[in-house]
């Protein structure tokens, strides 16, 4: 970077910090020890109270704007100086709002919104003296970020992960979203493949691969054991539907039904939460399934080493971070093979890919594990020889700094 014009841009991310995407922390701060001038603002305020707040992350809290804190104050102020100053971009705002929201007027209001939401992004923008704004995730965040260039001008880019808004691309506007964007950033091949599917030719080339990862030497192996006397199974992420819980709640049932010395312990909170407990509490497994609610970075690296296997039963996904975090401690995955997850692991090489929603297939699995110790270690070094080859945290955000650099500088 030292022989390169400094790259400056403004992110903005529907929460931030926020649990479950801590990795964009990790992204912001390496990108910034490059040399990246990168301005943060968040739509809503930081999942937890500031004392909940690792250090890092109350070190991005203090530097980020919050847009829904400011008010009706904060919303009005930039109403009025938007119009006063730039009445033909407010022009193009409304008229974007009607374009978007057509007669629905549901879809209106919420569009009028987002408008409102890009005036307060555009007027920080501009006094931070930013001229390109990069949204994290398709949805929200990103529909802001298309008013802001809509009514600004500036330039626009998206990190897409999926697969959430591939469910609804009409409802978030994704084909108008690769139209209006200068460059997208997709976490996964599979990712692209799905804007290419809802854009036509002449925007692909907009489309680029830029991996997310983790720190392999914050990361590292745990101490493996050949005969634990009882196996740790844990499950790391929100407890949401689309998570699948309730199958691997099953397939330990299943498991314990057949005298297996096994627990897990479910790490994360969510919508699921009561659902996902009244289940365990009905099988009366309380002792051998473990909640262990949310848990910060800090501690989450002293969970993941009493594990021995690592297991996410996912209906949806895009490439989940923690499948990473746990390939690079050496502990062996069980997940299933959708979305973009098979272009991390490789089914019996680096880890064990079952069909979702297959409680047979879950529990075979994580049996499979339990009574092959050799696979487990060979499973957990060559996941590890992943993570370092081609999901490496550095890397990977030299790799996204280069696209900067290439599509900005």
């Amino acid at each position: 970077m030292s022989s390169q014009k400094t790259v400056s841009l403004a992110y903005l991310v529907s929460q931030y910090p926020m649990l479950s995407m801590i990795f964009i922390i990790r992204e912001v701060v390496q990108l910034r020890a490059r040399g990246f001038h990168i301005d943060a603002a968040s739509i809503n305020a930081a999942d937890r109270a500031s004392e909940g707040l690792t250090q890092d992350e109350a070190n991005e809290s203090a530097l980020t704007y919050y847009i829904k804190p400011q008010g009706a104050k904060g919303a009005v102020r930039a109403h009025w100086k938007t119009l006063t100053s730039n009445p033909a971009g407010y022009l193009r705002g409304l008229k974007l709002i009607v374009e978007l929201g057509k007669t629905d007027l549901r879809d209106l209001f919420y569009n009028l919104m987002y408008f409102t939401e890009a005036l307060m992004v555009g007027v920080w923008m501009q006094a931070k003296g930013q001229r390109h704004l990069h949204a994290h995730l398709g949805a929200q965040a990103a529909t802001v970020a298309m008013y802001v260039k809509e009514v600004f001008g500036f330039g626009f880019s998206i990190t897409v992960h999926g697969p959430d808004e591939f469910y609804d691309a009409p409802g978030q506007y994704l084909t108008r979203k690769v139209e209006s964007a200068d460059f997208i950033c997709c976490i996964s091949n599979f990712a692209r493949s799905q804007l290419m599917k809802l854009s036509a030719y002449e925007h692909w080339h907009k489309l680029e691969v830029s991996r997310l990862g983790v720190d392999p030497e914050v990361f590292t192996p745990r101490p493996f054991e050949i005969e634990p006397a009882v196996f740790e199974v844990i499950c790391v992420g929100r407890l949401t539907p689309a998570k699948g819980q309730h199958i691997l709640i099953d397939a330990m049932e299943r498991l314990l039904q057949a005298g297996r010395n096994i627990r897990l312990r479910i790490v994360g909170d969510g919508p699921d939460r009561a659902s996902l407990e009244r289940h365990v509490h009905r099988l009366g497994r309380q002792r051998d399934i473990i909640f262990e609610g949310a848990v910060n970075q800090d501690r989450i690296r002293d969970l993941y080493a009493r594990a021995h296997i690592f297991s996410m039963p996912s209906f949806a996904e895009g490439i989940p971070v923690v499948l990473m975090e746990s390939m690079a401690m050496e502990i062996p995955c069980v997940t299933t093979r959708i979305t973009g997850i098979p272009e991390l692991i490789c089914d019996g090489i680096d880890g064990l890919l079952v069909a979702p929603s297959s409680v047979e297939e879950l529990a075979a699995a994580l049996e499979r594990l339990m009574d092959d110790p050799d696979l487990r270690r060979t499973l957990g070094e060559n996941g590890r020889k992943r993570v370092v080859e081609d999901y490496d945290l550095s890397k990977n955000v030299e790799r996204l700094g280069d696209i900067f650099q290439r599509r900005l500088g």
